[in-house]
């Protein structure tokens, strides 16, 4: 009896990974945003967390007269950009179970019972990110020595009419894709699992590893989708991110809704369009 019930429990936690196509990636991406769009006051408000923590970061940064930080930071804070989602997480969690979906709610993420092994995932990104900076600076120093530009102006001349300059660009790129990759392989499912369900980080770990593995070209088009939205949003003075931010959280955890079977016993909510549920709850009783 007694092992009949462990067998159970551990089936239970142990997450099944689904097959998702290019499609599916799409459609979350349209959930993310029918999410953003039923409270988008709300959700703005919550996202403008965000751009704070740039502005923040780059005022900082020109402070302490580090400019050839400024572009590791600005992309390297996409690394932790998971961490930061799991208020919008936590929203569409809610909307599945038909709950009170303000915005305030949004922080009850970080009051899951799961909080520790949360944080033991956000602790690994800003490893990661930590990690991200000082590879930018060794290899900035390495190219161009350790005296820095005097000005921003000054860092761009160096870096576009120079050969070290083009060699820090081609060779800068390469090794942040690397990094983003890690990062969204490790992240894209394990925050969301881990705020829906009571397991520890590794197992939260290894399923994000393991999906991401089974749909490599659905996630690496999720990535890819992820860093044109983040660019946008960093071309408007960060502005943008007030909306891209809250619709990339919501996404996510639609993918993962996707990529991960339900437990048993509880069926995701299938969501249809904006348009087709204003027009259901628009029909008479």
């Amino acid at each position: 009896m007694a092992q009949s019930r462990t067998t159970a429990v551990a089936a239970v936690e142990t997450p099944q990974i689904r097959n998702i196509t290019t499609a599916d990636v799409w459609d979350a991406l349209r959930h993310g945003f029918d999410d953003f769009w039923e409270h988008p006051s709300h959700y703005a408000f919550a996202g403008v967390i965000y751009p704070i923590v740039m502005v923040v970061a780059a005022v900082w940064v020109s402070g302490q007269n580090i400019l050839p930080l400024l572009y590791p930071l600005a992309t390297g804070f996409a690394l932790l950009g998971p961490f930061v989602a799991l208020i919008f997480y936590e929203i569409s969690r809610r909307q599945e179970q038909h709950m009170d979906t303000s915005w305030r709610y949004g922080f009850e993420a970080l009051r899951s019972p799961n909080l520790p092994q949360i944080a033991t995932v956000g602790i690994i990104l800003g490893a990661l990110f930590v990690t991200w900076l000082v590879t930018a600076q060794v290899l900035f120093t390495g190219l161009f020595g350790s005296e820095t530009p005097a000005s921003l102006t000054g860092l761009f001349y160096e870096i576009l009419t120079t050969g070290e300059g083009w060699t820090l660009i081609i060779f800068g790129n390469l090794i942040g894709f690397l990094f983003a990759t890690l990062v969204l392989f490790i992240s894209v499912v394990s925050f969301p699992l881990l705020l829906d369900r009571q397991i520890d980080a590794r197992t939260a770990i290894e399923t994000s590893l393991k999906a991401s593995l089974t749909n490599t070209m659905p996630v690496l088009l999720w990535g890819l989708i992820v860093a044109l939205l983040l660019a946008l949003g960093m071309a408007t003075a960060f502005v943008g991110l007030v909306i891209v931010m809250p619709v990339l959280g919501h996404a996510t955890w639609h993918i993962y809704r996707k990529m991960i079977v339900p437990q048993a016993g509880r069926v995701a909510r299938t969501r249809g369009s904006r348009a087709a549920r204003s027009a259901s709850s628009a029909k008479p009783a």
